[in-house]
């Protein structure tokens, strides 16, 4: 039980300045979600309750609007992070049913919903290595240790979670043996073929112009979607799950990856940082300030 718990105390989100006030923020992290968000779903319980609950095929872009605004409330949120973790449980309560091996499953089971948020670590890991910049051990060891930290604002116990990077690995890679599959909604979130309407958010005039060109747009980036979320995967999740990765696919890759590299970092902050976490950049530098002088 953390320090929180035992003081009745709400769980603290991870502090200013930290490897994730740094890394979830950065509009990079978009480009991560699909890989973590695909392997979630590879878990046959995961998959199953997103298959049977989720409205991601219906609404995709307002499930994307609120998942990304709670994943930043975890991080910027200060007092409303835990909120915001409460709110994500009550959600939760009611998905249950009977996953792809015929086994019962409920979503707010320890091991389920561990997992959920255990995705997050490696493809983060992964991820930085080629949008931002390789972790060296203590940023990697910081991220863990951040991780855990959200993870008690969504309600994680604990005792439901590895409490050490060295823990993680072993515990990541019997998952990955042992229960990690292609299920069905990992081929609809790396497959090309699955339906997805235009863009229902933003002005107007856009939306009008986009549901026109939605036909011809929607093939290239589906395909680019999912050569981003097999790409940006931990290559030892891309294998457990079995999604083919080529050489050239790689290169591809790099070369991508390098331009955002060289690009994102020159931006102003405005457009380099989502809104939420540039309030919460703004405010800390603006309390750092006033605490100086």
């Amino acid at each position: 039980m953390s320090s929180e718990s035992a003081r009745g105390a709400d769980p603290v989100p991870p502090p200013p300045g930290g490897v994730l006030w740094s890394l979830s923020g950065d509009i990079r992290a978009l480009l991560m979600l699909p890989a973590a968000l695909t392997l979630q779903v590879a878990h046959p319980a995961v998959g199953a309750g997103v298959d049977e609950h989720s409205v991601f095929r219906t609404d995709p872009w307002g499930r994307g609007e609120r998942s990304l605004s709670s994943l930043q409330l975890w991080v910027y949120g200060g007092e409303e992070a835990a909120a915001e973790g409460r709110r994500l449980r009550r959600l939760h309560r009611t998905i249950r049913g009977t996953d792809t091996r015929g086994r019962p499953y409920h979503a707010l089971s320890p091991a389920n919903y561990a997992w959920v948020h255990a995705t997050g670590f490696p493809v983060y890991r992964h991820g930085a290595r080629y949008l931002l910049r390789p972790l060296n051990r203590d940023q990697e060891r910081a991220l863990y240790r951040e991780w855990l930290q959200v993870g008690r604002v969504l309600g994680i116990h604990d005792r439901d979670m590895p409490q050490t990077i060295e823990e993680f690995w072993p515990y990541y890679r019997g998952m990955l043996a042992d229960e990690i599959e292609r299920t069905a909604v990992v081929e609809e979130l790396v497959g090309a073929g699955a339906p997805v309407p235009p863009p229902d958010r933003g002005p107007w005039a856009l939306r009008l112009l986009l549901r026109a060109l939605w036909p011809v747009l929607l093939p290239p980036l589906a395909r680019f979607r999912g050569f981003l979320t097999v790409g940006l995967m931990p290559p030892d999740a891309r294998e457990a799950i079995g999604l083919e990765w080529t050489d050239a696919q790689e290169r591809r890759l790099r070369r991508f990856c390098a331009v955002v590299r060289m690009v994102v970092p020159v931006l102003p902050e405005r457009l380099r940082y989502l809104p939420r976490a540039r309030r919460a950049r703004a405010a800390h530098r603006e309390a750092v300030r006033r605490g100086g002088s």
